[in-house]
């Protein structure tokens, strides 16, 4: 049945993103992408990005050719109406800032299945475009599962807002970085997620303007070949 399941909302989500999502990005975003060659065509891996705006998920989705299933929290599946389209999606409900366990069981059969899964390290948007510190769930994912994780940065989104730009023409950048794999270890300590986290959040950090890198600034080593145009 969970594999039936899967089909469907499989389904669901390409002929949606064939659809309404790419029409109305064409119309509404005049967008720079980069990197396209780096997105594994095969095989499981997380998806890490900053997170500016509730534009982000549809945006990046729109564009990586591969299904996505993005991890969002819960409150958007308790939303009346609106919520039904999330669980018909095949996301992934999650309460934040607090051990859920059943969402990283549903995370983990994700990666297991082959899928990509989708995550915003840290846990919500950022109030000040800048990166936030992570929370330690994606490293401890990405520990345990043993699966590459691409970056992706994305800017300009935080000036969107809906209704308001739906027929805009905002200017929106994304990146993608190159796929990239956690030091393997035989257990998964404290050390092991803090360091994971860092490193995770350092590769999202040199894919953004430096304005935009927030508390991993000063870990962000190589210069992005990037314009901050939204300053």
């Amino acid at each position: 049945m969970s594999r039936l399941r899967d089909k469907l909302h499989t389904i669901w989500y390409w002929i949606n993103v064939k659809t309404w999502v790419q029409v109305i990005t064409f119309f509404s975003i005049s967008q720079t992408v980069s990197g396209l060659e780096n997105v594994p065509r095969e095989g499981p891996f997380i998806l890490v990005s900053n997170h500016l705006n509730n534009a982000d998920p549809p945006l990046i989705t729109a564009y990586i050719p591969r299904r996505i299933v993005w991890m969002a929290k819960q409150e958007l599946f308790d939303t009346p109406v609106i919520g039904i389209f999330y669980h018909l999606y095949g996301l992934i409900p999650v309460r934040r800032f607090e051990a859920d366990l059943r969402a990283f069981r549903k995370a983990q059969r994700v990666l297991d299945r082959g899928h990509v899964l989708g995550m915003f390290p840290e846990g919500t948007r950022s109030k000040d475009r800048t990166l936030q510190h992570a929370e330690p769930g994606t490293a401890l994912l990405a520990l345990r599962a043993k699966v590459p994780i691409l970056p992706i940065g994305i800017w300009g989104t935080e000036t969107i807002r809906v209704p308001r730009d739906i027929i805009g023409r905002s200017r929106v950048s994304i990146r993608i970085g190159k796929p990239f794999h956690l030091p393997e270890t035989k257990r998964v300590t404290k050390e092991a997620i803090a360091s994971g986290s860092k490193e995770i959040m350092r590769q999202i950090a040199e894919l953004l303007p430096p304005s935009y890198r927030g508390a991993y600034a000063k870990d962000a080593t190589a210069p992005a070949d990037v314009v901050a145009e939204h300053a």
